[in-house]
């Protein structure tokens, strides 16, 4: 059995039939759409740039999240900042990081992040599988890199249908008041 095959196989499957095609046409005003009071979200800054909201740690419960954050979350954090330290000069941090202003621009880097990370486990053979990831994953610097693989593609499975929900919660209120 060839473990990255079928570990990029599951999460291609996943993007090219489910979350990509799901993404189709989303507009700023999903994008930015806060169903409930107290979301976070991608928010403009002074400087005209924009940020993430996030606080560490995260408050109990932790606050609803709006389509904004988490496409935002899974493009940067998920697949830019993990692609950057494992398989680039890791320059992409929570520091560096330039959040998306607006649908288009997230769709766009959620995309290129998305390609970037897939590129860099396509070179990872079972030996490289096995190894352990190393500091850049922190506590879990031991954990082997077919363990990062898995929880890359779990969490972009679980904020992927959060926001296929959004969308579908967002359309269901537009019919709702027309």
């Amino acid at each position: 059995m060839n473990w990255r095959d079928e570990l990029l196989g599951q999460l291609d499957f996943y993007w090219e039939h489910q979350l990509w095609p799901r993404l189709e046409g989303l507009t700023d005003d999903e994008y930015f759409w806060e169903p409930v009071e107290g979301c976070w979200s991608v928010r403009v800054q002074d400087d005209g740039t924009f940020m993430i909201d996030w606080a560490w740690p995260v408050p109990e419960p932790p606050p609803v999240t709006t389509i904004a954050w988490r496409l935002a979350h899974i493009a940067v954090q998920v697949f830019g900042i993990r692609a950057s330290a494992h398989f680039g000069d890791g320059s992409l941090t929570l520091a560096s990081a330039r959040w998306p202003g607006d649908a288009a621009t997230a769709l766009a880097m959620l995309e290129t992040n998305y390609r970037a990370w897939r590129e860099g486990v396509l070179g990872l053979d079972d030996a490289a599988l096995a190894s352990p990831v190393g500091e850049a994953e922190g506590p879990w610097a031991d954990h082997p890199y077919i363990t990062l693989v898995l929880h890359i593609t779990r969490e972009t499975v679980h904020h992927g249908a959060e926001v296929a929900l959004l969308r579908d919660l967002y359309r269901a209120g537009r019919a709702l008041s027309s």
